[in-house]
């Protein structure tokens, strides 16, 4: 996993299908930090969801669950991981506090029935060691959102990878024999992801889209911190950007097609 927001929604979402127990749930979240601030944005969500307001409470990610479980109540309901990026929105409730805040946070969770009330849950970074995750109330669920199907997915990041592998070459990132050779950066990036689980039941498919997303996003990390030394003017680090941009696009795309592809039972 590579983020809060996956982890809970596979997670929960296992859970809540009867193949995972609350300590599972509890155990992989753990593996972002050892502390969880939970609340609610506002007193009417506080009342939706059984979450503390006005101040956060620090009984961990075991109080997220009876929400969770609350929210995901009616037939039909989902969790669903969002992933929006730079003018990549797609997903989000427009206008609304919950989609401000996961366009910050890079990432969030909607709970709920496609085109009904729902709720949408948010992590931020309080410290090395502490996550805290504020629940939104949603008017209404976005509906009629694609994502592609876990075949096309992985033929994406079959793709993807031969082409940020093409955009190292284009930025004449592969040079060895110094300190920084690319490709120790790269597997280091790619070892700090490797610490987090999966369900037993998760689809071989879907965990070969996100490995392979994992290592298409740790070739653009080291894209985009290398580069800029090597990069005199303003105008070639724009073209950077625009290499590296539809990459990025197609990681997010991809991981909330794994994600969501595998959390698809109705709970």
């Amino acid at each position: 996993m590579t983020s809060p927001s996956a982890t809970l929604t596979m997670w929960a979402s296992s859970w809540l299908a009867g193949n995972s127990a609350p300590d599972d749930v509890i155990d992989a979240l753990h593996a972002w930090a050892p502390m969880h601030l939970v609340w609610a944005e506002n007193q009417a969500t506080a009342e939706r969801t059984g979450l503390p307001w006005p101040d956060p409470r620090d009984d961990g990610v075991a109080a997220l669950l009876p929400s969770i479980r609350r929210a995901a109540a009616d037939p039909g309901s989902q969790l669903r991981l969002v992933l929006p990026g730079p003018g990549d929105v797609r997903g989000l409730p427009a206008g609304t506090e919950f989609a401000t805040a996961a366009v910050d946070a890079c990432e969030g969770i909607l709970i709920g029935t496609p085109g009904r009330p729902g709720v949408g849950l948010v992590p931020h970074v309080e410290g090395p060691d502490v996550l805290r995750w504020t629940a939104y109330t949603i008017d209404r669920i976005p509906v009629g959102l694609h994502h592609p199907g876990l075949g096309e997915a992985e033929y994406s990041m079959r793709e993807a990878v031969r082409d940020a592998a093409t955009a190292l070459e284009t930025l004449n990132l592969l040079e060895t024999g110094s300190d920084a050779d690319p490709r120790v950066l790269i597997a280091g990036a790619m070892a700090r992801t490797a610490g987090h689980r999966y369900p037993t039941e998760m689809p071989a498919r879907a965990v070969r889209i996100l490995d392979s997303a994992d290592q298409v996003a740790a070739i653009l990390v080291v894209a985009e911190k290398s580069a800029p030394g090597r990069t005199v003017s303003a105008t070639g680090a724009v073209a950077i950007e625009d290499l590296l941009r539809p990459l990025w696009s197609a990681v997010r795309s991809a991981r909330a097609a794994a994600i969501n592809g595998a959390a698809t039972t109705e709970v």
